[in-house]
């Protein structure tokens, strides 16, 4: 999801910055991105260390300039049933899923509240929406960040910043298919057969809908989850 994003957002003329706590993955996304002409760099960041991440996005500043747009992708997704979790497993999930965020969008908004202008993305999870077994830890990460992106959009929503989240469903991704080869696929296709659109979603379904939430059309539009999940969550 979060390369699909960041391809959009260069195919549209944005200055994109790739930070990953995998600094490989994040410097073959740059290369690729600007193989198709993307002004585009890469940072290895882990996004629940507060240090990292106001390094990473200080050297961002000094190549591409002040922050406009971010988006929060960074995520695990461990599978445990609730009284299994470990203090170390709950500590670690909500650092990276929820803390993580918040280190992020504290980190930016000065730029955009400098600025007057700004566009914050998050993404939460239809876990957060619906009822899932053995993924307490990562249902509670993700409803704070619903929480955390409402709280940040009233506070700042006369300073020309917007602050929406995106609800994904199931989405083909690597962390789907890891999850699919070690919990089994009772259905052999992925869950699409419970969606109404009747396939799975792409990194790209999610990249349109954040496309138009960073863009100045989407003035309007704040404190909103956003479900990009073929029918399958009212």
């Amino acid at each position: 999801m979060g390369f699909s994003i960041c391809e959009h957002l260069a195919r549209r003329g944005d200055r994109v910055a790739v930070l990953d706590v995998n600094g490989d993955a994040a410097q073959q996304a740059v290369k690729k991105l600007r193989g198709r002409g993307a002004q585009a760099m890469a940072c290895a960041v882990d996004v629940s260390d507060r240090a990292a991440v106001e390094d990473a996005l200080a050297q961002v500043r000094g190549e591409l300039g002040p922050i406009e747009i971010m988006v929060t992708s960074a995520a695990i997704a461990p599978f445990d049933p609730f009284t299994e979790i470990s203090l170390d497993s709950w500590e670690r999930v909500l650092a990276v899923n929820l803390t993580g965020t918040f280190h992020c969008l504290q980190a930016a908004i000065p730029d955009m509240v400098a600025a007057g202008w700004g566009r914050i993305v998050t993404i939460t999870s239809s876990a957060a929406q619906i009822m899932t077994s053995n993924h307490a830890h990562y249902v509670a990460s993700k409803g704070g960040v619903v929480a955390l992106t409402r709280a940040v959009s009233f506070e700042y929503a006369r300073q020309g910043i917007t602050v929406n989240t995106i609800a994904p469903h199931i989405i083909d991704t690597p962390m789907l298919r890891q999850a699919r080869a070690e919990l089994g696929d009772p259905t052999g296709d992925g869950g699409a057969s419970h969606i109404p659109v009747g396939r799975l979603g792409t990194g790209d379904d999610i990249a349109a809908a954040c496309l138009y939430l960073c863009s100045e059309e989407a003035s309007y539009i704040t404190g909103q989850l956003f479900g990009v999940n073929g029918g399958a969550v009212a």
